[in-house]
C-alpha cells in the first residue's frame, strides 16, 4: 500500500492503530472512525480518493478492533472519549471528524462535547438514536458466524460488488463476537435526539439511498435539527456508502472541505 503509511498512536491509556494518507496543508485533515465491528480497512476506498483530491485523512482502529489491542468499550462516550484523546496527541489541529454507522455516534458525541478540538464533522450513514434489534444482539451470543452473515447482507446495496461485502464479513469475523456484541450494546444505548440542535460545527451528512440499516429518514432528522448540516444522498448505496460509492462520497467530502 505505497499510497498510505501506517503506524500506532497514543489515545489516553490505549494505542491505537491507523493509516494515513494525503498532503497535510492548510486545510483541515479528516479523521475517519469506523462503525460497529468494523476497523480501519472500510474507509481505505475514500481515504485513497480524497488524498488524490490532495486532502489529507487518518482512519484509526477503535480498541479491539483491527490492529488496536485491548478490549472494545460499551458505550459511546467512552469511545468519544478515546477519538478525542487520539486527536489531542497526535497533534491535529481543528481537524474534520468523520463517522460512520457507530462511529457516526462517536463523532456526533465528540461535536457535542468538546466542540473547541474540531473543525467540523462528516456523520456518514448513522442517526441520533441507533436502536439494534434484540435478535441481532442475541445472535451475535448464539450463533455468531450466521448473525454476521445475515448483517452484511443488509449493509450492501444488492449492486454493490460480491468483493466487497465478503471483505466486510471478514472483517466482522475478525473482531469477534465480544467486541461486536458491545459495538451493538453501545449502539443500542445511544440517543442524542434532544441534544443535536446545540451541534454548531459546520456538518456534512451522507447516506446512500438505499441504506436498510440506518435509512435515509435517519440522516434528514439530523439535517433537519443541527442548524449548520448540509445532507447529501447517494444513489445506488446501501449502508456501506463509503466504500461502495467511494468517488461519490470523496468529490462530496473534498466540496464539504474547500467550502468557505
Amino acid at each position: 500500500m505505497g499510497w498510505a503509511s501506517e503506524g500506532f498512536a497514543g489515545a489516553g491509556q490505549h494505542r491505537l492503530a491507523f493509516v494515513e494518507a494525503g498532503p497535510k496543508s492548510n486545510r483541515p485533515s479528516i479523521v475517519f472512525v469506523h462503525g460497529a465491528g468494523g476497523d480501519r480497512r472500510g474507509w481505505l476506498l475514500l481515504l485513497r480518493e480524497i488524498s488524490n483530491r490532495g486532502l489529507h485523512g487518518i482512519a484509526l482502529d477503535l480498541p479491539g478492533h483491527g490492529q488496536s489491542p485491548g478490549p472494545g468499550c460499551r458505550s459511546i462516550s467512552d469511545y468519544a472519549r478515546i477519538a478525542g484523546a487520539f486527536i489531542q496527541e497526535t497533534g491535529l489541529i481543528s481537524p474534520v471528524l468523520a463517522g460512520h454507522s457507530m462511529g457516526g455516534a462517536v463523532a456526533l458525541t465528540c461535536g457535542l462535547e468538546f466542540p473547541e478540538k474540531l473543525g467540523g464533522l462528516i456523520l456518514v450513514a448513522t442517526g441520533s438514536r441507533l436502536r439494534v434489534k434484540e435478535s441481532i444482539l442475541a445472535g451475535v451470543r448464539l450463533d455468531f458466524e450466521s448473525t454476521a452473515a445475515d448483517i452484511v447482507r443488509i449493509a450492501y446495496s444488492p449492486k454493490a460488488s460480491p468483493g466487497l461485502a465478503e471483505e466486510g464479513r471478514r472483517q466482522l469475523l475478525e473482531c469477534g463476537p465480544e467486541v461486536l456484541h458491545g459495538d451493538l450494546s453501545a449502539c443500542d444505548a445511544f440517543s442524542e435526539m434532544e441534544r443535536i440542535e446545540g451541534i454548531s460545527l459546520p456538518s456534512l451528512i451522507v447516506c446512500g439511498e438505499e441504506d436498510l440499516m440506518t435509512p435515509p429518514k435517519y440522516s434528514r432528522y439530523l439535517a433537519e435539527k443541527i442548524p449548520t448540516a448540509d445532507l447529501r444522498l447517494i444513489p445506488e448505496a446501501g449502508h456501506m456508502v463509503m466504500a461502495e460509492k467511494p468517488r461519490q462520497v470523496g468529490e462530496t467530502i473534498h466540496g464539504f472541505i474547500q467550502a468557505p
